[in-house]
C-alpha cells in the first residue's frame, strides 16, 4: 500500500458519524432520549447552529438547514410563516433528505419571529415536509 493510500484511509477513518440522538443530546444537554418542551410535548422547533445553518427538531428527528451562498434578486415567500420578504431577510436552504436528494425551502432570517407567525401548526407542516430523512443521509 502506497503513502497516500495509507493517508487517504487514515483520513477516512478519523471522520466521525453521528447519529441524531447524540446530535439531539449535544444541542440539548441534560435532556431524556426526547427533548421535552415546557408543556410535556416533544420539542418542535428551528434553532440557529452555526455558519448560518439552522437545525429543525421533531421529538428523536433533526435536520440541518445550510444556507445556499448568493443572494436572490427578487422577493421570497417564506415556506414557514408564509410572509413575502425581501432578499435582505430571508434565505434559501437546502436540507438532505436522502442520499443524493435534497429539499430546498425558503426561511427567513429571525427564526424566533417567524416561529412565532406561525405557530405549532406551521412547524409541524414544515416537518412533515422535511421528515423522516432516510437512513444513509449525511447531515452533518
Amino acid at each position: 500500500m502506497s503513502d497516500s493510500s495509507d493517508k487517504h484511509a487514515a483520513k477516512n477513518s478519523s471522520r466521525q458519524s453521528f447519529s441524531a440522538a447524540e446530535l439531539l443530546h449535544e444541542l440539548f444537554p441534560g435532556s431524556a432520549e426526547v427533548p421535552q418542551g415546557a408543556n410535556g410535548q416533544p420539542t418542535l422547533g428551528l434553532y440557529p447552529v452555526a455558519d448560518g445553518r439552522l437545525a429543525l427538531v421533531c421529538g428523536q428527528q433533526l435536520a440541518e438547514f445550510t444556507p445556499l451562498s448568493g443572494q436572490a434578486k427578487t422577493a421570497l415567500h417564506c415556506d414557514l410563516c408564509h410572509y413575502t420578504r425581501s432578499p435582505s431577510e430571508a434565505t434559501i436552504y437546502r436540507v438532505v433528505v436522502a442520499q443524493r436528494r435534497s429539499r430546498y425551502v425558503t426561511l427567513c432570517h429571525s427564526t424566533v419571529h417567524c416561529q412565532g407567525r406561525a405557530g405549532t401548526t406551521g412547524l409541524q407542516a414544515l416537518a412533515e415536509r422535511i421528515f423522516p430523512i432516510e437512513s444513509g443521509a449525511q447531515m452533518f
